[in-house]
């Protein structure tokens, strides 16, 4: 899953970045208005940290783009002001949830897993395709009921399958979600070709009734076999 934190207190955001990366999100931030602007309408994510007072502009007028767009869903707004003027504001144009500064990161990390389940998987807590079930917040992938290990990248990648199963997936898409959006300056894609290459052994190994199938000269497909 990939997370876009927008905060501009550099210690708050080095904090956030951190403790997200423990729970193996792939993070990226912006740190003003312009910066914002420029990740949200480019790359896609699976949620995004919005901070209301930012340099040069402000979260909310961010937002409202983000809805236009319907972007918005996604959205914890995480701020100082704590009036219930700016948290109908912000719940009105589409934010999933608003927390006030200060927080514990516990709780941040709580809030982003509940937006994760709602909004990607329907509020379970697995995901489900043939006999293949990955739960995201234990990091475990069953088949048959029985688990197989992945290594972080392969489960990353099976995870991004899963949650767009039976639709193309673009090389580049897969690899913006896994490994952040500076993968744009890579010089090709090999390590990604490799990466799948071990997740199919690794689940016909397993009997699994789901394949990964290439789709010449764009990317790939999840389906049943």
């Amino acid at each position: 899953m990939k997370i876009l934190v927008i905060e501009d207190e550099k210690q708050l955001q080095k904090s956030i970045v951190e403790s997200l990366e423990k729970e193996h999100y792939v993070v990226e931030t912006a740190d003003d208005y312009p910066s914002a602007v420029e990740k949200v309408f480019v790359y896609d994510y699976n949620c995004i940290l919005l901070d209301i007072m930012l340099s040069n502009g402000n979260g909310l007028q961010l937002l409202e783009k983000l809805k236009r767009e319907g972007k918005s869903e996604n959205v914890i707004i995480i701020s100082a002001k704590d009036s219930l003027d700016d948290k109908l504001k912000g719940l009105e144009l589409g934010a999933d949830d608003y927390l006030t500064k200060p927080f514990h990161l516990a709780e941040l990390n709580a809030r982003v897993k509940a937006v994760l389940r709602r909004n990607t998987l329907d509020g379970q807590s697995t995901i489900d395709f043939g006999n293949v079930s990955l739960n995201p917040d234990t990091r475990e992938v069953r088949v048959h009921e029985q688990e197989i290990n992945l290594n972080r990248k392969e489960f990353d990648i099976l995870k991004y399958f899963l949650t767009n199963k039976k639709r193309l997936v673009t090389r580049t898409g897969l690899a913006e979600h896994v490994w952040g959006d500076h993968i744009d300056q890579a010089d090709n894609f090999d390590f990604i070709y490799y990466q799948i290459t071990n997740l199919r052994k690794k689940l016909e190994k397993a009997d699994a009734d789901v394949e990964i199938k290439a789709v010449y000269g764009v990317g790939y497909k999840l389906e049943l076999q």
